[in-house]
């Protein structure tokens, strides 16, 4: 093509198959079924691409036009280090991965602390459907996502809403399983190491708190404990409750206040896998051995609590399942929405003993 003849604009497939002198379906079928053209036509049209600089039709054009891109948004409206920073999610992340690779399709990362930021990533990521981490703000990742009109699943979401897939556990029976397990133990005097009931505060919580939760997964699990307690003579009102943020600085300020007070805990309710595991550090920092002096127990069962030392523990999720069946749920979608309530099981530990004396 002379010099003055070349296109400053994007190359299309068209400006192909004008230089090769063939309609632009014999070009198109050069790049998308070449065994249907004759070997003269498809080596001149592929001359034609080399020296217009054109690398092939778009992918991501192609996908759309067909309506499937092969590819799920993973969203959370925590900072995108979330994915990689917490066990729970690095868990869930390899359910997730390992089903999509099985299938063969992509994974987009959806995240933003910014509420318009998020919305905006929502709205121009290119995938086929979403998997809504509800660990908090559940119903606005939930009403964003809405605005799509793609498949959507939310995990661990707070509101029982019939017209929502949803996949999660039963938070209120784990808890009151692995409280009665502290309860058999002769345990009576525990504190309770709480995520966010709401979106802002953190430090102690009074049980009528505990009622008007934001979250109610956090709520669940505070009254689950609460119960198991309760079944041997505990009283409710007498059960120190921190909020914190699951992160070690309100973590560690939690277990200052708790081991401050004139009867200390004998054992530590914590509601996240990461939270007791920042507790063993806090204690052993301290001079205080578990579970000799005080018993520890999580909740999520992620691969670090068998390593911890002592083992840990916990109320394990299958967090792993939780991802694969997102997956399924999206890529293999229906008008229906699913709700899934998955089993967790007490993994009873090293991390837990009777209390001395």
């Amino acid at each position: 093509m002379p010099k003055e003849a070349v296109l400053t604009r994007p190359i299309k497939l068209s400006d192909v198959a004008k230089a090769a002198g063939v309609s632009q379906g014999t070009a198109s079928n050069v790049f998308n079924r070449p065994q249907i053209v004759r070997p003269e036509v498809r080596e001149r049209v592929e001359a034609a691409a080399r020296a217009l600089g054109y690398a092939g039709p778009d992918p991501k054009g192609r996908l759309l036009r067909a309506g499937k891109v092969n590819a799920i948004g993973i969203v959370t409206s925590d900072p995108l280090t979330y994915f990689f920073d917490d066990p729970y999610a690095r868990v869930l992340m390899s359910g997730i991965a390992a089903a999509c690779a099985e299938q063969g399709a992509g994974l987009s990362l959806v995240s933003a602390v910014n509420e318009e930021k998020l919305a905006w990533n929502i709205q121009s990521a290119i995938v086929d459907g979403f998997i809504l981490l509800c660990i908090e703000d559940g119903f606005r990742l939930v009403e964003l996502t809405r605005e799509r009109k793609l498949p959507f699943v939310a995990l661990q979401y707070e509101n029982r809403d019939p017209s929502i897939s949803a996949i999660g556990v039963d938070d209120f029976d784990g808890a009151r399983r692995i409280a009665e397990h502290l309860g058999a133990l002769g345990h009576r005097r525990v504190a309770i190491i709480s995520l966010q009931l709401a979106e802002i505060q953190v430090g102690p919580v009074a049980l009528a708190d505990v009622e008007k939760a934001v979250y109610s997964g956090t709520r669940d699990r505070i009254l689950g404990y609460l119960r198991g307690m309760e079944s041997f003579g505990v009283d409710p009102h007498t059960v120190p409750i921190v909020e914190t943020r699951n992160d070690s600085e309100t973590v560690s300020a939690a277990l200052d206040h708790v081991f401050s007070l004139s009867e200390p805990p004998t054992a530590i309710l914590a509601m996240s896998d990461r939270a007791a595991l920042i507790a063993l550090d806090w204690l052993r920092a301290k001079g205080l051995k578990v579970p000799e002096d005080v018993s520890v127990v999580g909740f999520d069962g992620v691969p670090e609590a068998e390593r911890s030392d002592p083992p840990l523990t916990t109320i394990a999720q299958p967090i792993e399942r939780m991802g694969r069946e997102a997956v399924a749920m999206i890529l293999e979608h229906d008008d229906a929405p699913r709700q899934v309530m998955l089993d967790t099981e007490l993994v009873i530990r090293g991390s837990t003993a009777p209390p001395r004396g």
